[in-house]
């Protein structure tokens, strides 16, 4: 309990227990805390030195504790001041090791190779991690996680710290089964999204600092990633990112839960009028104008192909539309994009 202040475990149990047993000995403490006697007793007598605890007049020793928020205060404070120490020292060594590595790093040292599929997700994870106020990512696959679920809570407490997440997802990506609603949650809470057909590299991107790339050998493998540290090589990378970010199209994030109707308003039954599609409509569309074909919207949404492609000639007669891409124009016109 006070381990953080200072205070080993021991010390800690026999502190915490004098408070709820005042005037007792190191050996009535003892069998309570699982320690003996003498280390009780040398603990005690610690503790009345440091101001922790007080000794009883007697001829056997009896102590009291000090009320915890005089005698604990004193230490946290201290405790407290160490760890401004440490931090200064910290941004010190850091500002330091920039200048060092701006003009004294060998090329070679600006980028690290890691192999293997367990050490590829560990970097990838802790550049995460790192991220101050920016992470930007290009989804493509294949992937290299196996379960998205650790990525998804680890991007989800990015989001709630105010970290800029930015993501631009590859078409292919957006057909993975289920992976639309995952994205459209993400952006709920806050992630920016867009949509390029055959984005140009996959990549993650932690502030201007730090950036991986997984190397694909083969067609459906990831053997290997680079970690790129400050250098021109990661300022390409930058920019090539956010070349892709600006010829994106923006996604939609998931719709939030229609507040029930009055009940002056009874529900009639009838469906939408074409000027407010429904949500599956909407999600339809969004990945029609992205370029998607009929089979990966199919797989995207869950839904069989007939069904995509009759609802797909039903917008477009909606939108007086002939083609794909105007059906995707006249869409982002209304809004509905």
């Amino acid at each position: 309990m006070l381990e953080a202040i200072g205070l080993s475990p021991a010390e800690s149990r026999l502190y915490a227990t004098l408070v709820e047993n005042p005037r007792s000995s190191a050996a009535e403490l003892a069998p309570l805390c699982g320690v003996s006697p003498l280390l009780a007793a040398r603990t005690l007598a610690a503790f009345a030195r440091r101001g922790l605890a007080s000794r009883l007049p007697g001829r056997r020793a009896r102590y009291v504790a000090v009320a915890p928020d005089i005698a604990i205060r004193p230490l946290l404070t201290r405790q407290e001041e160490e760890l401004h120490q440490v931090r200064t020292a910290i941004h010190e060594l850091t500002t330091s090791f920039h200048l060092a590595s701006r003009y004294a790093t060998h090329p070679a040292e600006q980028v690290e190779v890691v192999t293997g599929t367990d050490n590829i997700i560990s970097r990838a994870y802790a550049l995460q991690d790192s991220a101050q106020t920016m992470f930007r990512n290009i989804d493509k696959p294949p992937y290299v996680m196996r379960d998205h679920g650790d990525n998804v809570e680890r991007e989800r407490r990015m989001l709630r710290s105010g970290i800029d997440y930015r993501s631009v997802y590859d078409l292919e990506s957006l057909a993975v089964p289920g992976k639309l609603r995952l994205v459209q949650d993400s952006m709920a809470r806050g992630e920016k999204a867009r949509v390029v057909a055959d984005a140009a590299a996959k990549m993650w991107i932690a502030d201007d600092a730090l950036a991986l790339i997984p190397i694909r050998n083969g067609a459906y493998s990831i053997d290997a990633a680079f970690i790129l540290h400050q250098s021109a090589l990661l300022d390409a990378l930058i920019a090539l990112f956010e070349r892709e970010w600006s010829r994106g199209f923006p996604l939609r994030a998931a719709p939030r839960p229609a507040a029930p109707a009055p009940a002056s308003m009874p529900v009639t039954g009838e469906p939408d009028e074409p000027d407010e599609p429904d949500e599956l409509t909407r999600d339809l569309l969004a990945l029609l104008a992205g370029g998607l074909t009929d089979e990966a919207i199919a797989r995207a949404l869950g839904l069989g192909l007939r069904t995509v492609q009759r609802r797909i000639h039903a917008v477009m007669r909606d939108l007086n539309a002939i083609t794909r891409f105007q059906a995707g124009l006249a869409a982002r016109e209304r809004g509905w994009i």
